[in-house]
């Protein structure tokens, strides 16, 4: 099997690191921020986001797949949406703590651009995103799969 998403897409890289494990108070409200923003996500596909997967530790990382760097963008920026809040709240009462990091990136990505192949897995990453196809004798490499794209 491998992944499709038609046309261009962006790839978001995002994730925390807790610095301080004894200043919860202060971390804490960074970790149940993103649970709030990928529940109203996925109840509002309209916005552009197609996906996400997880790791936890104590530094996390999500890797999010959206429709566009606009779309992406406009959730970022949305007043009303749990972002911006969250965000404002973040630099107003954490930021200077040093008790938690935050970090992204960002990552266009266009068609030809990038490949992917999925073994005895359940739907994951752009194949989770997008389509799984099944990878036929041409789309059997990567080489092909990039062609494909």
């Amino acid at each position: 099997m491998f992944g499709r998403i038609d046309g261009e897409f962006v790839v978001f890289l995002i994730g925390m690191r807790i610095n301080n494990l004894w200043k919860i108070h202060k971390w804490f409200p960074t970790v149940m921020a993103m649970p709030r923003m990928l529940k109203e996500l996925m109840q509002n596909k309209e916005r552009g986001f197609l996906n996400a997967h997880a790791w936890f530790g104590r530094t996390t990382i999500m890797v999010q797949y959206w429709r566009s760097f606009e779309h992406l963008e406009a959730y970022a920026k949305d007043k009303d949406a749990e972002h911006f809040p969250a965000w404002k709240k973040f630099n107003l009462k954490v930021r200077d703590s040093e008790a938690v990091g935050v970090w992204h990136e960002t990552y266009k990505v266009s068609e030809g651009n990038y490949e992917s192949v999925y073994v005895n897995m359940p739907p994951f990453g752009i194949g989770k995103a997008g389509k799984r196809l099944s990878a036929t004798e041409i789309y059997d490499s990567a080489r092909g799969r990039m062609k494909y794209n």
